[in-house]
């Protein structure tokens, strides 16, 4: 799991699918930073994962300070699934 910080706004949500560091992760949760006070462009706070992490994420099984952080530009991620889908 790593934390990455988006600057700008790729149009994705939670449980998204991007292309990112060699394989396809997901986006476990995404805090959406910088729209009232912050800089000319929002800044998404990821933490993403493999799918096999998604259980230590949802069982909290990791320190959220400690984990690696990486940024990146908008314009350099590839999105394979921008949103999660609805269920009822």
């Amino acid at each position: 799991m790593k934390r990455l910080i988006i600057h700008g706004d790729p149009g994705i949500r939670k449980d998204a699918t991007i292309e990112y560091d060699g394989g396809e992760r997901v986006c476990f949760s995404i805090s959406r930073q910088g729209d009232w006070h912050g800089p000319d462009e929002p800044q998404l706070w990821c933490i993403i994962g493999t799918e096999e992490e998604r259980d230590d994420f949802d069982r909290q099984n990791f320190v959220p300070h400690w984990l690696e952080t990486e940024s990146i530009d908008a314009d350099a991620v590839d999105v394979i699934q921008g949103t999660s889908e609805m269920t009822v």
